[in-house]
């Protein structure tokens, strides 16, 4: 009996859930098919059916991290907010938060964190950098867009302010990710990410929200 499109997205999203449970305790290189597969309880060609080979399965779990990101970010912009900073401030803190409250998110970015992509996942390399670039496109709107409102100076660079952003995110996650104890993510994130907007120039009028 064939399968329906819901059956077969279930069985889909089984293998990938499989999968990284299986990442997470050996590696990548040390997990089998066999294995996802008993894991998912599938067969091995229900695998096939969906993924050609194990490196495409890790290419999914990076699409099912990354593409809602893009997603929230592209539906964000098109508000045209007064204080585009505020907004992006807001948005940041509330993706963070639930990444932090999603489990199987935080595997995944543990995964991509410790991947060297060596080996068989290096073709994979440039399509995911390319994808951060697309990310990281989007995120320089939001200061491209301060700026024209006149809520930067105009000497403000915002590609640099789009890589000091984005450092300061992989730092905060990675700090979590390791288990450093450094911080709480639940209670040092909204104060963190405010801080730093207060750091930009002429942030406290972009940001009417972090008044001293």
């Amino acid at each position: 009996m064939r399968k329906t499109k819901e059956e077969a997205q279930k069985t889909k999203e089984s293998i990938l859930t499989a999968a990284l449970s299986c990442f997470s305790v050996k590696g990548y290189f040390n997990t089998s098919l066999d294995e996802i597969a008993k894991k998912a309880k599938v067969t091995r060609g229900a695998i096939y059916w969906h993924f050609q080979n194990k490196s495409e399965i890790f290419d999914a779990l990076h699409d099912s991290l990354h593409e809602p990101f893009i997603q929230a970010i592209t539906r964000d912009l098109e508000t045209d907010s007064p204080y585009p900073l505020q907004q992006l401030k807001e948005l940041l803190v509330k993706l963070m938060m639930e990444l932090e409250e999603n489990t199987a998110k935080m595997k995944i970015m543990r995964l991509f964190y410790q991947c060297d992509y060596s080996g068989e996942l290096q073709q994979f390399k440039k399509k995911h950098q390319d994808k951060k670039l697309k990310s990281l496109q989007l995120l320089q709107s939001y200061f491209d867009r301060a700026k024209q409102k006149g809520l930067l100076v105009a000497e403000a660079d915002s590609e640099i302010l789009t890589l000091t952003l984005h450092c300061f995110i992989k730092g905060m996650l990675y700090e979590f990710l390791t288990d450093s104890k450094l911080l709480n993510f639940k209670s040092h994130t909204e104060a963190l990410t405010t801080q730093l907007f207060m750091g930009l120039n002429n942030c406290r009028s972009a940001c009417p929200n972090t008044e001293q």
